[in-house]
């Protein structure tokens, strides 16, 4: 019998290990097997006379190049980072969405409004997409080329039109309605509701496109008067009042709330901005400034930097030797230990990843079991990834999705850094807003990974508002000014001296420089966007430059300029997602500085406090996920609803308590 050389399987894309071990092999097989062939190969001639169809060949080829392509495996524990090419962009994309488009029209022909019929089959195909696509966007920004950007834009727009076409899909649409409409939804979970509440008030993205310009061909007044009306028009057409209700449907807050928190906020700094602008003029004066009895806007920002420079006199980059990278991560896996009772430890090896840099871990609970997965990609590549730091899903826990017996998938993150590199035996050193950052990207982390929400659509940080996601990331931000946890990490790499008290001190204090002012700027911002969608008319007789003036005369000490005109590019409310969602930012601070205080409450010093708060913080903030209303999630851990008070007293503006 002929035995089939390793050649011919090489070829064909077959694994090694089955040639010559098809005893008798059917026509059907020995047909596939020479449908690899090219023409020219001299082992056609040993081919059966019958000849494979087209459609044959079609689904062979396809067959193929799936098994080629590592976006088109079936399955696998941990995504194949160290595998995907440029080249398996354009055709893996291209036939994963025509399977998903499949795997949707079968669901839509015979949608059964019950969960194991709906909403699982929905969440599988949902998740599929999001990991691969996850997996090359993710590519794109740590791992960038000119091959891979290219390939990525040419298969965007298919992958778009997709999500479009589910989120759209009537027939799913409908089964959700059925679903909230039956007589079993008083009977299911929270976080099942939420999940059917949330697929039945469509979300629909205004995405405008403007230019940073006011005058000429270029002004954007126009534009944003047609934004404003149109956003007023919808929000009627699905029977709110205005811009604002409709905003609100998907966040924490409530119109209400908002005002009142940002008249709180408003009343509070007052008198703190004022004081930073006399405080400035004194500075100026005493330095001999002629300008220094009339500062004008294009002033302010040279001497505050002047006036900062010579209360902290605090230089980043002479800090940098006091923070490597392995100290302070080391210790912010210490304080998570400390808080919420999980182990984080290296499992490098066990999952491919994108380059040599990127470091894995495992995080286990008190068992020793494992509960989750991340990613760390620390570095810079300049000529390969994108500036900046942030956390991004792999994988959210899922019943649905569980494998090798578990009961849900564990969640798997990636945080990605652009630290500066280790030059040989010298470690990657960092500034402290760098610091802060990892801080902030591993709070979003550990509410990821540390779910016990087994519904994928509401696991973790997904299913989460707007306006609360913020909460866990600037919750660990306090902990960087926390005196024990800030010096055991802050160690001189060569001498393994501690950073000095009076640096630390300045560290603290230059936190809440001119925070009235800041806090004025901020809430100048929120209550204009809220304003324009609330009670402003833009088929009225009053501007929005009118209304923007408005604002600012109980939000801005020094009045704004005649001609300022800061709202053509105000792209946060006309061109981003923040449209009534500008007072997010605030918000988010309130509930994190909240959160904090609950540990000052405790006693900071005091380690059984502090473990038994930082249960209860994992086991409600960090656990619930999307599954409880965040309102909800707060109170449970709090046991009110959130004050902002903490957020005043931790930024200098309220008197300290006796």
């Amino acid at each position: 019998m002929l035995l089939l050389s390793s050649a011919l399987f090489t070829t064909a894309r077959f694994p090694l290990a089955v040639s010559a071990r098809l005893p008798n092999p059917t026509t059907t097989t020995r047909l596939l097997l020479f449908a690899g062939l090219p023409s020219s190969s001299p082992l056609r001639a040993f081919c059966p006379r019958a000849r494979p169809s087209p459609a044959t060949c079609a689904a062979f080829s396809s067959t193929m190049a799936a098994a080629d392509n590592p976006l088109l495996v079936a399955d696998f524990d941990f995504p194949p980072f160290d595998r995907v090419e440029p080249s398996h962009v354009r055709p893996g994309i291209r036939e994963l969405l025509t399977r998903l488009e499949g795997e949707l029209e079968e669901l839509e022909k015979g949608v059964d409004p019950t969960w194991g019929k709906l909403v699982e089959p929905l969440e599988r195909i949902t998740d599929r997409l999001e990991v691969i696509w996850g997996m090359v966007d993710h590519l794109k920004a740590v791992k960038d080329s000119a091959d891979l950007r290219a390939a990525v834009e040419e298969v965007q727009p298919d992958k778009v039109k997709f999500q479009l076409r589910l989120g759209q899909s009537k027939p799913i649409y409908e089964a959700f309605k059925a679903i909230r409409n039956s007589s079993d939804w008083d009977s299911l979970s929270d976080a099942r509701k939420r999940i059917v509440e949330e697929q039945s008030a469509r979300k629909k993205v205004y995405r405008a496109y403007l230019t940073r310009a006011s005058s000429g061909e270029l002004d954007n007044t126009n534009i944003i008067s047609q934004i404003l009306k149109l956003r007023l028009e919808k929000a009627k057409l699905l029977g709110y009042k205005n811009y604002a209700e409709v905003s609100m449907a998907q966040k924490m807050a409530t119109v209400e709330r908002v005002e009142e928190l940002l008249e709180k906020l408003r009343a509070a700094s007052w008198g703190h901005a004022v004081k930073d602008m006399e405080d400035l003029k004194i500075f100026a004066k005493d330095s001999g400034s002629p300008e220094a009895n009339d500062l004008t806007h294009w002033d302010l920002t040279f001497w505050s930097e002047r006036l900062r420079e010579s209360k902290y006199d605090i230089n980043e980059e002479e800090l940098r030797p006091y923070f490597a990278l392995p100290k302070v991560m080391d210790g912010l896996f210490t304080l998570a230990h400390k808080l919420f009772g999980v182990t984080v430890e290296p499992a490098d090896g066990l999952a491919p990843v994108w380059h040599s840099d990127v470091k894995f871990y495992c995080v286990k609970d008190s068992s020793n079991s494992p509960v989750a997965y991340f990613y760390f990609d620390p570095y810079s590549r300049p000529s390969e990834k994108r500036g900046g730091a942030w956390m991004n899903v792999v994988f959210s826990r899922s019943r649905v999705l569980a494998r090798n017996g578990l009961a849900a998938r564990l969640p798997v993150a990636h945080m990605v850094c652009n630290q500066t590199p280790p030059v040989g035996e010298k470690p990657s050193l960092m500034t402290f807003r760098e610091v802060e950052t990892v801080f902030h990207e591993f709070g979003h982390a550990l509410q990821h990974m540390l779910t016990k929400q087994d519904e994928g659509f509401v696991a973790g940080i997904r299913g989460v508002e707007w306006d609360a996601v913020e909460l866990p990331s600037q919750f660990m931000e306090n902990w960087c000014y926390h005196k024990n946890t800030l010096l055991s990490i802050a160690k001189h790499y060569e001498t393994g001296e501690t950073l000095p008290e009076e640096i630390y001190a300045k560290l603290v204090a230059a936190k809440n420089f001119r925070a009235g002012t800041f806090s004025l700027r901020q809430i100048r911002f929120a209550s204009v966007d809220m304003e324009l969608h609330t009670t402003y008319d833009p088929n009225g007789s009053l501007s929005i430059y009118d209304v923007d003036r408005r604002v600012a005369e109980r939000t801005q000490v020094l009045a704004p300029l005649p001609e300022d005109r800061f709202l053509c590019s105000f792209s946060h409310i006309f061109a981003g997602g923040y449209a009534a969602g500008y007072y997010s930012y605030k918000w988010a601070e309130v509930l994190s500085a909240d959160a904090f205080s609950a540990f000052e409450d405790a006693g900071l010093d005091n380690e059984k406090a502090i473990e038994e708060t930082g249960r209860r913080f994992r086991d409600t903030v960090l656990a619930l996920g999307g599954g409880k209303s965040p309102l909800e999630v707060f109170v449970s851990f709090r046991g009110r609803e959130p004050s902002p008070e903490p957020l005043l007293r931790h930024n200098g503006l309220l008197p300290v308590a006796a």
